[in-house]
């Protein structure tokens, strides 16, 4: 029977270097390129897949899924409608995650060399996958982000492959931080705009100051127990629609 094994973090801590490094370099260089010319989270993921199957050596299909503690797998990113089904339908019995799947929360790193002789590995067997290498891209206590690449032969993902998925989610991982943070900034000053509107209608139909006008901004988000920039939106709808 193939022999499951998850690969240790610090077996990474020093790579060595590729045959043909210099192709490799100017692949990822490529992808990098790519992946932070996105412009949300959800467009990076998507050309994370679609790079991950051009990149990593033996990779057909591709996807990227959330797995939260007590809570399951939820798939966010995929190439092709056979990755969806294949992640949505569980590995484990009722259609939960595998003891497979449950290795990531303890390696950055696993292998399923054959699904047909794993345990937990029957839906895949049964789409005709029969090897996966799954790599995480976020990790926190609660939940993890993993970029999964799978083959319709067993045991085609090798040493190479692995090292090349590394290299390739540590640039996955940056780019997702990259834009996460400017959604992040371009929300704060969307959101800034539209409380300091609202704000400015309560000064003018209630005749109060700036102050004040947010004070009662903030107590009416806190009475209704409603976002503040919900409320703020809301506010300055009605105004619009007069």
């Amino acid at each position: 029977m193939p022999k499951r094994f998850v690969v240790p973090a610090s077996d990474f801590s020093e790579l060595p270097r590729f045959p043909g490094d210099l192709e490799l370099a100017e692949a990822l260089t490529t992808a990098a390129q790519q992946l932070h010319d996105t412009v949300t989270p959800h467009s990076t993921m998507r050309a994370a897949v679609g790079l991950a199957v051009r990149l990593l050596p033996g990779a057909e299909h591709a996807g990227i899924s959330v797995l939260e503690r007590g809570s399951g797998r939820r798939t966010v990113a995929w190439t092709d409608a056979l990755v969806r089904t294949a992640e949505r339908s569980g590995d484990g019995d009722g259609g939960g995650p595998s003891p497979y799947w449950d290795h990531l929360w303890r390696a950055p790193v696993v292998h399923l060399t054959d699904s047909e002789a794993e345990v937990g590995g029957a839906s895949l067997a049964g789409l005709g996958l029969r090897s996966a290498l799954a790599l995480r891209l976020r990790a926190d206590k609660r939940r993890l982000t993993v970029l999964t690449v799978y083959a319709r032969k067993p045991d085609v993902f090798d040493d190479a492959a692995t090292r090349v998925g590394r290299l390739f989610t540590a640039h996955v991982s940056l780019a997702l931080d990259s834009v996460t943070v400017r959604e992040q900034l371009t929300e704060a000053m969307r959101t800034r705009d539209l409380i300091g509107q609202a704000t400015g209608i309560l000064m003018e139909r209630l005749n109060i100051d700036a102050a004040e006008a947010f004070d009662s901004l903030v107590r009416a988000s806190q009475r209704e127990n409603v976002k503040l920039r919900d409320l703020a939106r809301r506010i300055v709808d009605t105004n619009n629609a007069r």
